[in-house]
This record gives C-alpha cells, sequence and structure tokens, in this order.
C-alpha cells in the first residue's frame, strides 16, 4: 500500500555537527620505505636425498561446459587447477614477432603451408640441459603456449637464479629438485661412505624431476627429456605425457666403461645415447592433452592453425587430385600438391645410409607388409 509522501520524507539533519567532527587535513611526509625482508625457505635438511611426496591424482576426468552456446557444446579440456593464474615469469620470456609465425621463410615464400595468425604469444626460455647444480624449489606449475607439456619454475636455494623446466607428471609447487650432471656431491658420497653404491645412489637420487646423467639411472626406470649427447640437452620425450624406458646399459670390455645407454620410446623404437647425456626422472606432464576438443573451428585459428583444403575440392590448376564433375580425383594415386606420394607406404629413407643409433626401427605400416604391385 501506498503511504503518504509526508510521512516518507524525513527531518534534515544540521550540518553544524558534521563540520565540527571533521578534522583538519593533514599532508603526509616522503619517508624512505623499508627494505622488504628476505623469505626464508623452509627447507629441511634431507631435502635433496628424500623422496618427493606421492600424490593421488585420482581418476580421468575432463572438464565439460553446458551448451549455452555451440562453440562450448563439445568443448573438452584437461583439469588443472593447480597451474599458476598468474602471467609468466617475464625475464625468461620474450615477445614472439616474425619468427615464422606465417609460414614463411626469410624471403617472404611460404615453406610450411596452414599456418598464420593465432593469438600474440611470449616464447618461454626453457632449460633443457639442466647443467647446474644444487638443490632448487619448484616455486609454481605454468602453462606454456609454445609446448603442450606443463612448465615449472625453479628457484636456485643458494643463489636465488630461476629457470624454466618441462614439468613432471605430478610435480607441484613446493618440491625439491636436483641435478646430478656435474657429479655426486659430497655429502651424498659421505653418506655412503665414501664408496659410490649404485643402488644407494639411486636410491637417494633417482626421483621425480631430478636430472641425473643416463649411466646413473637404474634399468627399467621412466625417463623424459632425454638427450642424445653431452652437453646438447634434452631432445626426445618433451611432449605432453611422453615418456622413455632404460632397457639396457654397455658393459665394460677390455677395461673401458661403456659408452652408451638402451633406451625405448613409446614409438616402439629401440635407440642408444651417450652414457653422459642427459636425462629427468619420471614422465612429463600434462598427459590428458590429447583427449582434448577445442569444439569449434575458431580456437584452432587462436592457435595459428589455418584450414586445410582438400586436394578434390580444388580445381585440376592447383592440385593432381582437382578438376572433374563431383568427387573424382582422376584415377591418380594420392599424391601432395607437387606430385610426391603421399600414401601406400611410400618410402623416403635412404637405404644406404641408415641411423646407426637406431637398435631397433619402430612398427611402420601397421606392422603389415607393404603390397607389391606384380605386373
Amino acid at each position: 500500500m501506498l503511504q503518504p509522501r509526508s510521512l516518507l520524507r524525513q527531518p534534515r539533519k544540521s550540518c553544524n555537527c558534521l563540520l565540527s567532527s571533521i578534522s583538519p587535513r593533514t599532508y603526509a611526509t616522503a619517508v624512505a620505505a623499508a627494505p622488504p625482508a628476505p623469505v626464508q625457505e623452509n627447507i629441511p635438511a634431507n631435502a635433496a636425498t628424500a623422496p618427493p611426496p606421492t600424490r593421488d591424482e585420482g581418476g580421468f576426468s575432463m572438464k565439460t561446459y553446458k551448451p549455452r552456446t555451440p562453440g562450448v557444446r563439445h568443448l573438452r579440456r584437461p583439469i588443472n587447477d593447480h597451474l599458476w593464474k598468474g602471467r609468466a615469469y617475464l625475464p625468461l620470456t620474450f615477445a614472439k614477432k616474425g619468427q615464422a609465425k606465417g609460414g614463411r621463410n626469410n624471403t617472404g615464400r611460404v615453406t610450411v603451408r596452414h599456418r598464420g595468425g593465432g593469438h600474440k604469444r611470449r616464447i618461454r626460455i626453457v632449460d633443457f640441459s639442466r647443467t647446474k647444480s644444487g638443490l632448487q624449489t619448484v616455486e609454481r606449475i605454468e602453462h606454456d603456449p609454445g609446448r603442450s607439456a606443463h612448465i615449472a619454475l625453479l628457484n636456485d636455494v643458494a643463489t636465488g637464479e630461476k629457470s624454466y623446466i618441462v614439468a613432471a607428471e605430478g610435480m607441484r609447487a613446493g618440491d625439491t629438485v636436483q641435478s646430478y650432471l656435474e657429479g655426486i656431491p659430497s655429502e651424498l658420497l659421505k653418506s655412503m661412505g665414501g664408496v659410490i653404491d649404485p643402488g644407494m645412489l639411486a636410491a637417494k637420487t633417482a626421483w621425480r624431476g631430478n636430472c641425473l646423467p643416463m649411466h646413473m639411472i637404474p634399468i627399467g626406470t621412466l625417463i623424459y627429456n632425454v638427450g642424445s649427447a653431452p652437453g646438447r640437452g634434452g631432445v626426445f620425450c618433451r611432449s605432453a605425457g611422453t615418456f622413455a624406458t632404460v632397457v639396457a646399459k654397455e658393459d665394460d670390455t677390455e677395461g673401458s666403461p661403456g659408452k652408451y645407454v638402451t633406451v625405448r620410446l613409446q614409438s616402439g623404437e629401440v635407440r642408444r645415447v651417450s652414457k653422459d647425456a642427459c636425462a629427468t626422472i619420471g614422465v612429463a606432464s600434462n598427459p590428458h592433452y590429447q583427449h582434448r576438443q577445442l569444439g569449434k573451428a575458431g580456437r584452432k585459428r587462436w592457435l595459428g592453425i589455418r584450414p586445410t583444403v582438400r586436394g578434390v575440392a580444388m580445381n585440376a590448376s592447383d592440385h593432381p587430385h582437382g578438376g572433374g564433375r563431383g568427387k573424382s580425383k582422376g584415377n591418380v594415386h594420392p599424391v601432395s600438391p607437387w606430385g610426391l606420394p603421399a600414401k601406400s607406404g611410400y618410402k623416403t629413407r635412404q637405404v644406404r645410409k641408415p641411423n646407426k643409433w637406431v637398435v631397433l626401427e619402430r612398427t611402420r605400416n601397421q606392422g603389415k607388409r607393404r603390397r607389391v604391385n606384380k605386373s
């Protein structure tokens, strides 16, 4: 029910009481700010040799969305609530400008098709060699737009220097990692009685996230970011969810130690690497990356990937499969736009120049023998 306006109107208060309660304005003087106190990290004494904490990641699950728009109906993303929500550590990044973003070389010609556009990025400088020794703590786990795996920001306990590495699956902020490429620390050697015991050494060093030379890693260990030569850095198993397995080590012959270690990759290929090459214990992070669904074509364009047009949809002047009436490619075998055979097991490797580092090649053509045309 509406009330009369006279009841709603309240009497006005005088401003004298308000003015009397206001104190005269004072101006602050500039005072030098006190320097921030250094942050003391609570690191246990045995953090260098203690195993990392085990975490129950739970079952496999993907994040879905209510289909409020057609673009999110089929959108599927891995659940990564532990990732850093802020910006990257800017001193370890640089802007990606002109680095063949459009698939063009230094003369301006398109050398890689289906690339161009996309959101602007900053390239993260990732340390794949990890040659510096000493205890390091994991500050945070970040998303890297330039790769499928996550990266970890490390802080050197002694010097405070920061660096990025490819994060291992299960690695979280607060973990401690270490690199043993420069040798075994004196404290660790004293704890073993001055004698190197391979079993005790592996029990104290072969933990998730630690970087070791290949000859210190036990057989059967899962590793990633595997190097091929000493001082080169990791070149294998750097994508999300990838790993290799140490299968064998060369024995000492005629008083000289073995030079190579044999590893098996996920493709089934078995190859040799140097015993002094680097490798990180564990599996590369973000293993559910392969199950993601972008949901719409626009997200593909945000990633800098342009559409791929089929050859049969082109004109005869643009592709060997083009032209004709209907979906016909002119009774020719599948070839590239330049006439190179694209399927049917066409071999491109040189027969007389095999890769000497490969012990067992990966399975090709789904393990089937190539059909030979008899004419």
